[in-house]
């Protein structure tokens, strides 16, 4: 009985001290674990408890590991749901600054200093003009070109350059072997026709009659052809010292003499370009319009020709249906008086028509339209006094030095001039139209 009693007591104390053995062990792994790792244990007192009586030292730290990667994540989770609530909240504040930032402010000071102008914007009709660059050319349908009409050579010449002649007036004498014929022909035909005239049909016959009549004809008409005049046929009739072959050519208008490209001794073909003539007291004016331009010019338009400091009025008379291939224009001719002979043909000058629109439009100055940060065309409002808002318009029709728009309410005050200004003002706070 005593020798059980004994045993029992030694095994509680061998227990006993082997319980904290385990204890003391226990306290010392824990020293070592991080604060962090500390509160995780300290949550669950009792399955440490345990874990410590029950696992193995390996047990304990691969327990110490999971615990602190658990913790790891929940951390980093925790600092990514406060990195996306900081962003948002960035965000939001970003786009309250940058809505606020839409619009300039400015003080009378510095509307003063960029002469910043605002103009209430009202339908109206308006009065525009358009220039197209313009070139002055003689009159086509009332120049005339000296040429010959049988190859010649040139003898003598009896104007120059710049001269204004009268008709009738001699301007070239020639020479051709064939109007030497033609006149042989005619000096032959003239008498023998006056013969047979004073004969008669019936004492000559019928077709010696007719015969004469006929080479007569032929022979005059033949020298007209060639180029002389009435006068000249007269001089041969009267058996005058006239030398056979030599022909002059008379100005067929009166005007000026704009080309004399020869030389005397020079041979001249048949068509070739000796003389030309225009009558400058009316000229042609051809403008040159972009050939996109969506404009019906009719005739009887008027127009404001303007070279140098001389200013005259012009008249549209044509418009050309075909797009130049060099200039890529179109060309609309002007007619114009010119009685003292102030403009020439060859000078340049510049072409102003003038319109009105048919109907009030919106529109505003050039300078009143800037690009938005989309490339959009822009306006700026102003809704209380310094304060601007942007708008975006639609472009219409150029009308000179206006511009048409669209997508604006009639009566807005409208920055006409400085709107540069007020863009800068308002990029400088990082402006953008559409408040994206």
């Amino acid at each position: 009985m005593n020798k059980s009693i004994i045993t029992v007591v030694i095994s509680a104390i061998v227990a006993i001290a082997a319980s904290h053995a385990a204890e003391h062990k226990h306290v010392k792994a824990s020293s070592d674990v991080p604060q962090s790792e500390k509160e995780t244990l300290h949550d669950h007192p009792k399955k440490n408890q345990t874990d410590a009586n029950v696992n193995t030292p390996n047990t304990e730290h691969k327990h110490n590991e999971e615990s602190k990667s658990l913790h790891n994540e929940k951390h980093d989770d925790h600092d990514d749901e406060n990195q996306d609530q900081h962003n948002e909240a960035n965000q939001s504040s970003e786009h309250d600054e940058h809505s606020e930032s839409a619009s300039a402010s400015l003080n009378p000071a510095q509307m003063t200093l960029a002469d910043i102008q605002v103009s209430r914007l009202t339908p109206q009709k308006v009065d525009y003009q358009l220039y197209a660059p313009g070139e002055i050319l003689s009159n086509g349908y009332t120049s005339y070109r000296v040429s010959p009409r049988v190859a010649s050579v040139v003898l003598r010449r009896h104007v120059a350059l710049g001269d204004h002649v009268s008709k009738e007036q001699p301007l070239v004498t020639l020479f051709s072997e064939r109007v030497a014929q033609a006149q042989a022909a005619y000096r032959t035909a003239q008498p023998e026709w006056i013969r047979v005239q004073k004969l008669g049909r019936k004492a000559v016959g019928e077709q010696r009659y007719i015969s004469a009549k006929a080479n007569l004809e032929q022979a005059k008409a033949t020298l007209l052809a060639y180029g002389l005049s009435t006068a000249d046929l007269e001089s041969l009739s009267s058996q005058q010292s006239v030398a056979l072959g030599e022909y002059t050519l008379r100005a067929e208008i009166d005007g000026a003499v704009l080309n004399d490209d020869f030389e005397q001794g020079q041979r001249i073909e048949a068509g070739g370009s000796l003389i030309a003539l225009a009558d400058e007291k009316q000229l042609w004016v051809e403008a040159h319009l972009p050939a996109n331009l969506a404009l019906t010019l009719s005739a009887g338009t008027r127009a404001e020709v303007v070279t140098g400091e001389t200013r005259m009025t012009a008249l549209v008379t044509q418009e050309a249906h075909t797009i130049d291939p060099v200039t890529r224009t179109r060309t609309v001719r002007l007619l114009m008086d010119n009685p003292e002979h102030r403009l020439h043909s060859g000078q340049f000058t510049e072409v102003y028509f003038r319109f009105r629109t048919e109907k009030p439009v919106l529109a505003v100055p050039e300078t009143a339209l800037m690009r938005g940060a989309d490339g959009d065309w822009t306006v700026f409002v102003e809704d209380h006094d310094g304060e601007f808002q942007p708008m975006e318009v639609e472009l219409g029709r150029a009308l000179g030095s206006l511009r048409e728009i669209t997508g604006i309410e009639p009566g807005a005050q409208i920055v006409t001039r400085g709107a540069f200004f007020v863009a800068s003002q308002i990029a400088k706070g990082g402006f953008d139209p559409h408040n994206h």
